[in-house]
């Protein structure tokens, strides 16, 4: 009977942290999944040619496009990913 009611009181428990902190994605999914949508995306370039990284649910990205409208794109995709609070861009347009 204690385990049964150690196992409803850590139910209740866990209901009463906020679900969004366990909801949100980490920085390492974070970076995938803006990767995997820029890699869907040839007109930005092949496979690669932005690089990803997310700290602290901000998503920074390198690179090289052909043009200023691929730079946006890019940074407009980033910034639809889940977990994404901002966007970093370091993204340089091909001369």
């Amino acid at each position: 009977m204690t385990v049964g009611v150690a196992i409803v009181i850590s139910q209740l428990i866990s209901g009463c942290v906020p679900q969004s902190k366990f909801d949100a994605p980490d920085d390492t999914k974070i970076a995938a999944h803006v990767k995997a949508l820029l890699d869907e995306r040839p007109d930005l370039g092949p496979p690669n040619s932005i690089q990803v990284s997310s700290s602290n649910h901000v998503v920074y990205l390198s690179g090289l496009v052909s043009t200023g409208l691929e730079r946006a794109d890019a940074e407009q995709i980033a910034r639809q990913a889940p977990g994404v609070a901002r966007v970093v861009s370091n993204v340089t347009v091909e001369h």
